[in-house]
């Protein structure tokens, strides 16, 4: 189902916001590439690759669920998209899988000898 917003038919919006939000995600991990990164830029680049792995999981289990033809709207069409990404981002605040705690210490360790830290806090 497409809808004409902006003068512009059959526009995939929820396309151009999966666009915007990855390369959003692509300039945040280039960042973190750079020598002048602190610590905090590097875990925050962490928290957001495993916030899209655990969006990219959720819309993966979204299509094995059969749905009824009232379930669908063409709100979620064109905003679900943004409310699994906020998803996503709730459950990386909140503990998610320990991803994002892992790349952050494998890239600390691979900074050199002098930069392992224990990111457990015990």
């Amino acid at each position: 189902m497409s809808i004409s917003m902006n003068g512009i038919p059959g526009t995939d919006y929820s396309t151009i916001v999966n666009q915007s939000h990855t390369s959003g995600l692509e300039s945040t991990l280039n960042n973190a590439n750079k020598d002048a990164v602190t610590n905090d830029e590097m875990m925050e680049a962490c928290k957001e690759f495993e916030a899209y792995m655990v969006e990219q999981i959720y819309k993966s289990m979204e299509k094995t669920v059969i749905k009824a033809d009232e379930d669908e709207n063409e709100y979620k069409e064109y905003f679900g998209d943004m409310q699994v990404q906020e998803y996503a981002k709730m459950a990386v605040d909140q503990g998610g899988f320990g991803l994002a705690n892992q790349l952050y210490a494998a890239m600390l360790n691979n900074q050199g000898p002098t930069s392992i830290v224990d990111i457990s806090g015990e």
